[in-house]
């Protein structure tokens, strides 16, 4: 137990040298940073909302749009479904329409309507594989309509999918580059949390959050008597909707789009090749761009509109085939506006409608005095601590404080070298952990002292103490390690900043107080070879 042999202590001489190493940039200001060599971090621990000041914003998901989408598609594979039918098996329909959370159609041969409900079940796609519950239910409903209609379990699927789909793009749509820190997670079944460190443009968060980002291109219908029928009765033929241009155009469009947003592959602002005005570029991906070249093929001198959030941006005409697979977006962009607007192609269309429920800034004023009281509250503690563990057991306390101040470093080289993120909760954590370091080391030195009554040599009681306390510590942290992973798991924010540190301080404080603190005992009892213990 007492034996260092030297690749013990080559061991522990690097684990606390490269410790404060990895937590030099936390004291360091920018410029001396920048020496740094490269396989150190350059950077200090990263700052939470509270302490370094921002925006933190609730959002609610409208998760019952999204079934109503999922709808809309149904109807779509429906309408398809039905046009495939020939000659004498033709299943003749009117009026198809979502209504009442199903979708529904009309049957002009009531003698069809078994052969219709087959083939409506061919779309059932069963949940979680061919084995799993149906996705969909086919009945007949009344006046000889057909009804379809998703499960209960489908519509939960559908509502649950789209808050984790509007978390995994939200995220690329605030923080492009992944450098901005900000935080994008779920809150409940259908809430979500963003914190944004160093924020101070809250409207521009909602702006960017709030826009749906549906970018699809649709035919123009260039048949200005169906366009003023449309017009004059409010209702456009099947097939067809009526949109409004930015421009001030009023045009009859193919519902069905020939392209849709998630067949971009990137999208960028730029500037137009001839008047030098803010655009945004955009190219497709592979089934994209083969997609838009056949439509550009077979579509020549008719115009195609390029629809965002249900606005034609630009309706320009198919003079050729349009194959390389890339083409800009127009309008009264500004540079700004253009390159937020690339931003939300490039992540993708939100599956359902975000509403913001609360808004909360922190100036970096608060978070700055949150820094401050945190620190002169780390400081007190760890005075109170040294001052204890010097009048209770003198020189092991010097030990004891020597390994604590390791500790601390070892914690602030870890949130440095993995690039966690320090919170308010967080800085309590590391409190918590000179106290549970402290702790480690009374329970050894309370059962060496007790050796050391009953009569055993120096070396004996402090070996004895070591083995004895081992069991005790590791129950303590290893206890303390899981309440830390579950409030990891089910905690959010800063109490997740909680748990980091936390967890983080039970690994250092194992470390300083079995390894380095025995280490310094060992080196004192090899130097002087006492007869009796100091304490």
């Amino acid at each position: 137990m007492l034996q260092f042999p030297p690749w013990k202590v080559a061991l522990i001489l690097f684990v606390s040298v490269f410790g404060a190493l990895f937590a030099l940039p936390n004291v360091l200001n920018e410029n001396q940073r920048e020496s740094i060599p490269s396989f150190l971090p350059s950077s200090p621990a990263n700052l939470g909302l509270d302490l370094r000041g921002g925006v933190s914003l609730l959002l609610s998901v409208d998760a019952e749009q999204s079934v109503t989408k999922q709808l809309n598609d149904l109807l779509r594979e429906a309408r398809a479904k039905l046009q495939t039918t020939r000659g004498d098996n033709r299943i003749s329909y009117t009026a198809i329409r979502v209504e009442d959370d199903a979708v529904r159609f009309r049957l002009r041969d009531n003698s069809m309507s078994d052969r219709a409900i087959a083939l409506m079940r061919e779309m059932n796609q069963p949940i979680g594989g061919p084995l799993g519950a149906p996705s969909i239910e086919v009945s007949q409903a009344g006046n000889g309509e057909i009804e379809i209609s998703f499960t209960p379990q489908r519509v939960e699927e559908i509502m649950a999918e789209a808050t984790r789909q509007t978390v995994s793009k939200l995220g690329p749509r605030l923080d492009p580059d992944g450098l901005g820190e900000i935080l994008v997670q779920p809150s409940g079944e259908n809430d979500i949390i963003v914190e944004a460190p160093g924020e101070s443009d809250p409207e521009r968060l909602i702006r960017v959050i709030e826009q749906p980002g549906v970018l699809t291109f649709n035919l123009v219908v260039e048949d200005q008597n169906a366009l003023n029928e449309a017009l004059r009765t409010g209702q456009p033929r099947v097939g067809n909707i009526i949109r409004q241009s930015v421009t001030g155009e009023t045009l009859l469009l193919e519902s069905d789009p020939i392209i849709e947003g998630d067949m971009v592959r990137s999208s960028s602002q730029g500037f137009h090749p001839e008047n030098n005005q803010p655009i945004v570029n955009f190219t497709f991906n592979t089934t994209g761009a083969r997609l838009f070249g056949e439509a550009t093929s077979q579509n020549r001198g008719r115009r195609f509109a390029i629809l965002l959030d249900d606005a034609v941006q630009s309706a320009p005409r198919i003079n050729s085939a349009i194959l390389q697979g890339s083409g800009f977006i127009e309008g009264s962009f500004t540079v700004e506006s253009a390159r937020e607007l690339a931003t939300v192609i490039q992540a993708g269309a939100l599956p359902a409608q975000v509403n913001v429920e609360s808004v909360r800034v922190v100036g970096p004023t608060l978070g700055q005095d949150s820094i401050e009281a945190g620190a002169l509250a780390s400081i007190i503690g760890l005075i109170l601590v040294a001052i204890f563990m010097l009048f209770a057991y003198g020189l092991f306390g010097i030990f004891a404080v020597g390994s604590l101040i390791v500790n601390i470093l070892l914690i602030f080289g870890a949130l440095s070298g993995l690039g966690a993120t320090l919170t308010l909760p967080g800085i309590a954590g590391i409190i918590l952990t000179i106290g549970m370091a402290v702790d480690a080391n009374v329970l050894v030195f309370e059962r060496i002292r007790e050796e050391s009554r009953n009569g055993r040599k120096p070396i004996s009681a402090i070996e004895s103490g070591y083995q004895q306390a081992l069991s005790t510590i590791l129950d303590a942290n290893i206890t303390t390690l899981l309440a830390a992973s579950v409030l990891y798991t089910l905690g959010s924010g800063p109490v997740k900043g909680f748990a980091v540190t936390l967890a983080i301080g039970i690994f250092t404080s194992v470390f300083t107080a079995f390894v380095l603190t025995r280490w310094f005992s060992v080196i004192w009892l090899r130097a002087t070879r006492p007869t009796k213990l100091p304490m």
